[in-house]
């Protein structure tokens, strides 16, 4: 076939960053990351200036100060234009983060801000999508299930985020597995689909032992116990709630759900001195909760 053309290259994968992010980030105090970035910006230029600032701004969401974080993300954002791919979706995903997220109320939701953050999302995930930035393609997905959240569109979104992630070479994008089949068991599980669910939350928590992330498996044992109960196996929800329980104690990390299941656990079951094993834990879920 003379006549033929030759197939046009894939385009390029674009090269993350060389600054790992991840080891910068504890969600769990926000104000220490800020610290960490800044320390980090001072020695940056380019790109990797720029993807410290969206950081920084994610670090004022988690904080719930979603004005603050827009503030800077208008400040950087006149220099994406000579940026290159990851900074642009960082960006739109930050953005997006400012408008709908876990941080978000109920109240502070409305048809007007998921229509910003949905654009933010969209725009994100189809920049990642040509720039071959699978994890943060995966995240922009993820991100959607918080505009959508009637539990058959998460469903819907998880599934689509588990395929980016299994379909991908790239570590970053792999890693997300646990995180997404958390996410689908648990929109199966409000769907009331409990023995589905069990099935991806137990593939979660083995991703997560194998991790070696101690507060992360405990989350996901959480998730596992939590279903056993809706499937009516509740001796076996109660030997892995009162294992959490020993384990968050020798950790110091004391848990309000965990408590809160215990409490539920005992109460349903009624056996002789149940009721006051329920008493006993939900005065410990009260007094951890103030």
């Amino acid at each position: 076939m003379a006549n033929a053309q030759a197939p046009a290259p894939p385009p390029p994968v674009a090269q993350a960053t060389a600054i790992d992010l991840n080891a910068l980030w504890d969600f769990a105090q926000p104000a220490l990351s800020e610290q960490r970035f800044r320390e980090a910006l001072a020695q940056a230029s380019g790109d990797t200036a720029l993807v410290l600032q969206t950081q920084i701004a994610r670090s004022w969401g988690l904080r719930r100060d979603f004005g603050r974080a827009r503030e800077i993300l208008a400040q950087i954002e006149p220099r994406l234009a000579q940026a290159g791919p990851e900074p642009r979706v960082r960006h739109a995903l930050e953005w997006g983060r400012t408008w709908a997220s876990a941080r978000h109320t109920t109240a502070e939701q409305t048809d007007a801000t998921r229509a910003q953050a949905r654009q933010s999302f969209e725009s994100a995930l189809a920049q990642a999508r040509v720039a071959g930035l699978d994890a943060l393609a995966i995240d922009a997905v993820h991100m959607l299930a918080f505009v959508d959240t009637a539990p058959a569109d998460q469903l819907k979104w998880a599934r689509e985020a588990l395929a980016l992630a299994l379909g991908s070479e790239q570590p970053a994008a792999r890693r997300w597995e646990a995180s997404i089949r958390n996410n689908l068991g648990y929109a199966l599980h409000q769907l009331g689909r409990y023995d589905e669910a069990l099935v991806e939350l137990q593939q979660a928590h083995a991703l997560r032992q194998q991790a070696g992330n101690a507060r992360a498996e405990r989350e996901a044992r959480w998730m596992v116990a939590w279903t056993l109960r809706s499937l009516k196996r509740a001796d076996e929800a109660l030997a892995l709630q009162l294992q959490l329980l020993a384990d968050n104690e020798a950790a110091g990390t004391p848990d309000v759900y965990v408590f809160e299941e215990l409490a539920t656990l005992y109460r349903e079951r009624g056996q002789p001195g149940d009721a006051e094993q329920a008493a006993l834990f939900d005065q410990r879920r009260a007094a951890l909760a103030k």
